[in-house]
């Protein structure tokens, strides 16, 4: 469940693909007099946001350039487009137009040029222009397009990505006098995943020589038979793919498994292919001296090519396992570990040398930059503090920039000083919506567990705030559910616009979340249903001490595992609360079991599968599933689900709105057929928030 959303909404804002150019999008994003009189933030103000993605410094460390994605609500759709900023004077130009999406924008080694990816010619393809925007011209021609790539240093090469047939699923092309027939066959797992059916496609790495006008005859490097996806599936997170300094050799993620072992591992490798010989070697299973059965992910080359530094997990099926820094000489083969006493996780990391790595980390329910030593001496040093979310950066030019969130702030480019940790605001984008609202005042308490321990809580409270008034109050449930409660920005739980609306938040980081050491994220695997869910009641018990929350009116709110939360609760709440409402959230957990993809997670947090009666960790979650306790449903829920979500299949929340009705319980269920575990379509978004807000106000206002 535990998903990074971000690279999701980039693939489907940019890498969708299409077969002809759409119209230029009309962007009209200025507030309107009410909307300035209201001083709110409403999600209708909220969609009028333009949302930063990636960023790329020039190699000078001048200019940066970064997407921007605008949204026009009455067409349901947003165009992604480049901008260039001068860091010197601040002067910004939108280098591409709104007739098409362009992504991913790449300086060329003398800074003179950018590559780029663009649907202009109505199939993502690879683009060149100059710095300026001027002069763009098409490089590849690639017949079905492209869903990403990477040039060499030397420029002398490309990878991309590719959809490849590897097998056929289709009855129509197993049966070929059927040619009408729509049936799916297959003799093994997975059959679905995230949020589409396993048509026999598979993303290849391709490797090519890349010309000035054009791109050269490419080579498969994943192997036209393969039947697994690289990068990994659901998210194809070209960060996962990396050249050599020399652009001699090409890094990669890899899970080269099929059917049921797939279903059941995360145990991904690194590979490193060799242009020259075509030869591809797997640097993890040749390693001896750690546990490398567990993702390992992301390589990222020294500047002198020498070394590889990657993340790596342990244990074998737990995607939330600790993200350990390793370092992989490429002369001996040997893996140093770097961060063996730091108890958090390492990621996104990047070489300031070949002496000293930067990496995020999150801690304590915030997101920071930390430095280590390439050679695993001294201790792991956290460079920046505050409480805020760095959700990237890029070391070059003698800058460092990288994107920055908080629960009050939608994510923005700084410039982050590594020396004193301090940092600095570059971009702008969304002042003209701060200018005119109001936001509600973030409070950071400490919350005593009913097992004695300290939980961080977040408090948000409505702009105005008056602590002479009474506020219904929401606990919100995290999903993940080892994701942390960190200072995000979310475009649909967004604790601001929640407040905007006259709530109290209350946002707890229970056991299970990261940032609070391995122990505590540990804690919630096979124990679902136990210290977790008294977290909550501790966090919302303290809260609702306050005489300015109305304990009258308390609501319960959560997605994916906290909407398995609500569910829960809704069974065990002892009549705290007067709605809830779950999305996409786990009711039954035997069905859940059968109905899911990645069968890893179910078997790692649920303890194993429904019929292993020998197992006491199995036995108790299945018998703590939150459709057991239905007979003590007695408060209105409201139920959303996606309708091509196969994570937590739709089937889930239709499971739990028949038991609400049969039960007699005032409920509703908002199944979106477009949609599959997150909502991600404009208006789709909007009609989720009216009837969230609409559920809300009529059971606690």
């Amino acid at each position: 469940m535990k998903r990074a959303f971000y690279a999701m909404a980039l693939l489907l804002s940019g890498f969708a693909g299409c077969n002809t150019p759409p119209e230029p999008l009309t962007i009209d994003n200025a507030l309107t007099p009410s909307e300035i009189e209201a001083a709110r933030l409403t999600p209708e103000v909220m969609w009028k946001m333009g949302r930063i993605g990636e960023s790329a410094l020039s190699p000078d460390g001048t200019t940066l350039l970064y997407t921007l994605t605008r949204y026009n609500m009455a067409e349901n759709r947003g165009i992604s487009v480049i901008v260039s900023r001068d860091l010197a004077t601040g002067e910004e130009r939108e280098l591409t137009d709104l007739a098409a999406t362009s992504v991913s924008p790449v300086w060329s080694a003398d800074g003179a040029d950018i590559w780029f990816a663009t649907n202009r010619s109505g199939e993502m393809q690879l683009w060149k222009m100059q710095a300026d925007g001027s002069q763009p011209k098409q490089i590849s021609a690639i017949e079905g397009g492209i869903e990403g790539f990477g040039i060499a240093p030397d420029e002398q090469h490309i990878f991309y990505t590719q959809y490849v047939h590897a097998k056929d699923i289709n009855s129509a092309d197993i049966h070929k006098d059927m040619d009408k027939s729509k049936a799916r066959i297959y003799d093994d797992l997975m059959v679905r995943h995230w949020d589409y059916w396993d048509s026999g496609k598979y993303l290849h790495i391709f490797v090519a020589d890349l010309w000035a006008n054009g791109v050269g005859t490419a080579t498969d490097i994943t192997g036209k038979e393969a039947a697994w996806d690289t990068p990994l599936a659901p998210y194809f997170d070209h960060a996962e793919i990396a050249w050599s300094p020399d652009g001699t050799q090409l890094a990669y993620t890899c899970k080269p498994l099929t059917g049921a072992e797939y279903a059941v591992s995360t145990d991904s490798d690194i590979f490193i292919y060799d242009l020259e010989s075509g030869t591809t070697r797997n640097i993890c299973k040749s390693n001896r001296d750690f546990a490398m059965v567990g993702y390992d992910k992301y390589p990222v080359w020294s500047p002198s090519g020498t070394k590889i530094a990657f993340r790596s997990q342990e244990r074998a099926g737990n995607e939330a396992d600790k993200e350990r820094l390793m370092i992989y000489d490429t002369a001996s083969g040997a893996v140093t570990y770097l961060t063996p006493d730091f108890d958090y996780h390492a990621t996104n990391v990047a070489w300031a040398d070949d002496e000293t790595l930067y990496f995020i980390a999150p801690i304590e329910a915030t997101h920071q930059i930390c430095r280590v030593a390439a050679d695993g001496s001294g201790e792991v040093a956290v460079v920046t503090k505050g409480d805020h979310d760095i959700n990237s950066f890029e070391l070059r030019g003698g800058r460092c920039v990288g994107s920055v969130m908080t629960i009050s702030m939608a994510p923005e480019l700084f410039e982050f000083d590594l020396t004193s940790g301090t940092m600095s605001k570059i971009t702008d984008v969304n002042d003209f919506i701060y200018d005119n609202i109001k936001l509600g005042d973030v409070q950071k308490r400490w919350v005593k567990t009913s097992d004695g321990k300290r939980m961080l809580t977040w408090v948000i409270l409505p702009p105005d705030f008056d602590a002479t008034k009474k506020y219904p109050t929401l606990l919100y449930c995290q999903g993940g559910p080892q994701s942390v409660v960190s200072q995000f920005w979310s475009y649909r739980w967004n604790f601001q616009l929640m407040a905007a609306q006259g709530y109290i938040v209350v946002a707890p980081n229970r056991r299970g979340v990261p940032s609070f050491g391995q122990e505590w994220l540990d804690q919630i695997s096979g124990d679902y249903s136990g210290q977790n869910i008294r977290d909550y009641l501790s966090a919302i018990d303290d809260i609702a001490k306050e005489k300015w929350v109305d304990s009258e009116r308390l609501g319960c709110v959560g997605a994916s595992y906290g909407g398995y939360s609500v569910f829960y609760l809704a069974g065990h709440h002892e009549r705290r609360f007067k709605a809830f409402i779950a999305h996409c959230g786990i009711f039954n957990f035997e069905s859940m079991y059968g109905h899911t993809e990645e069968l890893f997670f179910v078997n790692n947090d649920y303890g194993g599968p429904y019929w292993d009666s020998a197992n006491k960790t199995a036995v108790r979650s299945y018998a703590n599933s939150p459709h057991k306790a239905v007979s003590k449903w007695d408060t209105p829920i409201l139920i959303f689900t996606g309708e091509r979500d196969y994570r937590i299949p739709y089937t889930q929340s239709l499971e739990a709105f028949t038991a609400a009705r049969l039960r007699g319980i005032p409920s509703r269920l908002v199944s979106f057929e477009n949609e599959a575990h997150q909502v991600f379509k404009p208006q789709n978004s909007l009609v989720w928030n009216r009837e969230f807000f609409g559920w809300l106000g009529k059971y606690l206002k």
